[in-house]
């Protein structure tokens, strides 16, 4: 049963972008001074969205954040709590137009870009740093009698070597008594060397360890990307369409207009760009959630509207090292020749969510104003994981793990596709796909009808239009990341019984 939730919640005009902005700030204000008690069970997504008039996506986009940032938690089959920490904190830690340290918007320092023909850098500390404290994006609860999850985003972690880990974690600890131990915002040096390392081998994108900031996850560098990078209202931002919803909200939350552009089997419609656009976010090795890959002519006409209208470009390569099938494309950090490109990568996929690390290739006339947004948030990302990290890589482990999973991950993709073409063809059409740990698939029905069907089976898949803006795109999203090869089969088994 919903519970009553009668919590008067003054909203814009659905379409006017600031819908989420105001949904998640009215909850979190909400939550602070009480009115939502700690322990408290929100409604549903869906009766949220309901009863207040917006879309679906827009409030779990909202409860995303919301958890981001620690005031709810999830109960698996359950539904979504107001967490019980936060009855001990202070309405002041959050208040709006004041940064972390206390520092007004007009406070903070900017790193100006080199040359004219750059877009002028600043920061803005009213947004808070959404991802902090978050160690994995999670996916919204899934009915313990679902047998069969095609969850999408997740890696296994079931074979992965907690017990090196846990040796090089205590090394780590140990080294905690050294006077010298580096506290840098900007990352552990010898984490910063092994990233550029790692990156230069998997992804061939050429940097110093100078040039990298480490983060706390992919999530926490959009958000600094989006304080540093985006100046309010004035900014417009063009996204891929489908895309990662948290990515685009903290876009949203600092106030910046989002422009959608069409994706198709070649990657984003690099002509339709508005010539407006300051900031591109794209998925170019492996399209979020469709999984296509962009060309190279797309990826030479991106470098060029960059550089034509002095816009920068932010990269994510988020699952970039589990590639089966065809020749890898460069990425775009690779052959920018104007520092227009800033290269976000990501941990979580090759390791485990909760190491809760990621970074920033970034040009050098940003770097100076990201690490200001980094150091005003938390500092410092983990420093044992860091530590711990860094010899992971140094030692070759991570390498080795990622050979490993590729394996596995390619025997899992290979079941899918190919139940998918054998038992599906005659309603269902796979995005091609060569990388990641999911597969898209369109249909020219309602996938969200499907969707709830194949719930009613026993079988958790996701739809397309979910992470859409505008009309949704009928389709399906079928991760492997965390399901057997035979569990990958009777799950199509059951999903058959629906045409």
């Amino acid at each position: 049963m919903e519970p009553l939730f009668e919590l008067p919640l003054r909203l814009p005009t659905r379409g006017s972008h600031q819908v989420l902005r105001a949904l998640h700030q009215q909850l979190r204000a909400a939550i602070v001074d009480g009115r939502l008690q700690p322990g408290l069970r929100l409604p549903s997504t869906r009766a949220l969205a309901s009863t207040h008039g917006v879309s679906r996506n827009t409030a779990v986009a909202a409860y995303d954040l919301l958890l981001s940032e620690g005031y709810v938690s999830i109960k698996r089959g359950s539904g979504c709590y107001v967490a019980e920490v936060l009855s001990r904190r202070g309405a002041a830690k959050v208040a709006v137009g004041k940064s972390p340290g206390g520092k007004s918007a007009e406070g903070n320092p900017t790193a100006p870009p080199p040359t004219a023909g750059a877009p002028r850098v600043g920061t803005d500390p009213r947004v808070h740093s959404f991802w902090r404290n978050r160690q994995a994006r999670r996916a919204a609860p899934v009915p313990d009698s679902l047998r069969y999850r095609f969850r999408c985003g997740l890696p296994d972690t079931s074979t992965f070597p907690y017990d090196i880990w846990r040796r090089l974690s205590n090394r780590a600890m140990r080294s905690l008594t050294h006077p010298d131990v580096s506290r840098d915002p900007q990352g552990l040096p010898a984490l910063r060397e092994a990233i550029a390392k790692h990156v230069s081998v998997s992804r061939a994108v050429a940097c110093r360890p100078d040039d990298v900031l480490v983060t706390s996850g992919a999530q926490q560098a959009f958000d600094l990307l989006a304080r540093v990078l985006a100046s309010g209202r004035q900014t417009l931002v063009a996204v891929e369409n489908p895309s990662y919803p948290p990515m685009r909200a903290v876009f949203e939350a600092v106030g910046a207009k989002l422009a959608p552009v069409p994706v198709d089997n070649d990657g984003m419609l690099v002509d339709q760009l508005p010539s407006q656009a300051r900031i591109v976010c794209v998925t170019p090795s492996h399209q979020f959630p469709l999984g296509s890959a962009m060309s190279m002519p797309r990826r030479m006409a991106l470098l060029e509207f960059a550089r034509k209208n002095a816009a920068v470009v932010i990269e994510d390569d988020y699952d970039c090292e589990f590639r089966y099938d065809g020749r890898p494309l460069e990425a775009l950090q690779t052959i920018d020749r104007h520092e227009s490109v800033f290269y976000v990568g990501t941990f979580s996929k090759t390791m485990f969510p909760e190491v809760r690390l990621g970074f920033i290739v970034a040009p050098p006339w940003a770097l100076e104003a990201l690490i200001a947004a980094k150091q005003d948030a938390d500092l410092i990302s983990p420093f044992i994981n860091q530590h711990a990290l860094a010899a992971f890589i140094a030692e070759g482990h991570l390498a080795r793990h990622i050979r490993k999973m590729r394996s596995v991950y390619s025997q899992r993709r290979r079941r899918l596709i190919e139940g998918l073409q054998r038992d599906f063809s005659h309603w269902l059409t796979p995005v091609p796909s060569f990388a990641g740990l999911h597969v898209a698939a369109l249909l020219p029905g309602d996938a969200e009808e499907i969707v709830e069907r194949a719930r009613e089976l026993g079988v958790g898949i996701g739809a397309v239009g979910r992470y859409c803006l505008g009309k949704p795109i009928q389709g399906l999203v079928f991760g492997y990341g965390v399901i057997s090869e035979r569990s990958i089969v009777d799950g199509l088994a059951r999903l058959r019984q629906l045409r």
